[in-house]
């Protein structure tokens, strides 16, 4: 079952020839090495004084998150990315794209 894939990819799988025991076939799947349809966003990351981290997305504003880790961290900002993306969408807005995001060495 492929519950995380994006609707395009469950769209190419259900388009696929279906074999003999009413199965879509191998063919019809996609590489599961390959990502498809896949944007990255830069996160910054806070280190809390009291313990724990969060974040913010700067191309996604309003787009924060935080965890006891830095991995329940990026687990946790990446289903806040996804949530952000869905109320754009049904909005009709896009993520800004006149983030520039720059290394300054003082």
């Amino acid at each position: 079952m492929w519950l995380r894939d994006s609707p395009r990819t469950w769209q190419a799988v259900q388009s696929g020839t279906a074999n003999g025991d009413g199965h879509k076939s191998c063919q019809s799947r996609p590489d599961p090495c390959k990502n498809v349809d896949v944007t990255t966003y830069t996160v910054v990351i806070h280190e809390e004084a009291e313990g724990g981290f969060w974040a913010e997305v700067p191309a996604l504003p309003g787009c924060y998150s935080q965890g006891d880790s830095v991995a329940e961290l990026l687990e946790n900002v990446r289903e806040a990315i996804a949530g952000v993306l869905d109320v754009m969408k049904e909005q009709g807005n896009r993520p800004e794209s006149n983030i520039q995001i720059l290394d300054v060495a003082v």
